[in-house]
């Protein structure tokens, strides 16, 4: 009788332990450059230009700012990563900062989930570089937001990765495209207000 209640404890347990697993996004890449560079490429603002959007403000302390610019024409609000803060910055091991979702998933993108950035000197100058996206909700636009940056930081990791094989990111051509995009949506805009 002890043993099978015993099961029955640790069988609980278990589950109960499996059920509250965090979800959470992991993607890693390793590039051609060295701590250091990898570092400065997510912690300054010439870093992020050069691989993750056109704009940024980086302040990289406990606190200070993280605003990612994906489209810079954009209403505040409504830039992208607009707002988040460093959480935490153990120098060139690790770094955290809050994020949100996309302008396109409103009911969750006024709540904040936590990125980790790691880094680790992989020889013959490379650094591997791990990402860990956590803090989801589930159910309605948690998942889709879950399932958007799935997608969206392997990009990022494979834009870092060439930022170094290649060079910065002439972002150029995708503002173009999106200043055409938007001056499309707004000629739809005033067409549907007439009469």
């Amino acid at each position: 009788m002890k043993t099978g209640l015993l099961a029955a404890v640790i069988a609980v347990g278990v589950i109960s332990t499996a059920a509250a697993a965090e979800r959470s996004i992991d993607k890693e890449v390793v590039i051609a450059a060295g701590v250091d560079q990898a570092w400065d490429a997510w912690t300054t603002r010439e870093g992020i230009v050069g691989f993750f959007a056109p704009e940024a403000r980086v302040e990289a302390r406990p606190g200070g700012v993280f605003a990612i610019h994906f489209d810079p024409t954009a209403p505040d609000g409504l830039k992208g990563a607009d707002d988040m803060n460093f959480l935490a910055l153990q120098p060139k091991k690790m770094l955290s900062f809050t994020w949100n979702a996309p302008p396109h998933l409103p009911e969750v993108r006024g709540q904040r989930t936590a990125v980790t950035v790691r880094f680790k000197d992989a020889g013959d100058g490379a650094t591997e570089v791990r990402l860990a996206h956590a803090g989801w909700g589930e159910g309605g636009q948690w998942d889709k937001a879950y399932e958007y940056f799935d997608g969206a930081w392997g990009r990022v990791l494979a834009n870092l990765a060439k930022r170094f094989a290649e060079g910065p990111t002439d972002w150029g051509p995708f503002l173009l495209q999106l200043k055409a995009w938007q001056e499309a949506e707004d000629a739809k805009a005033a067409d549907a207000k007439k009469p």
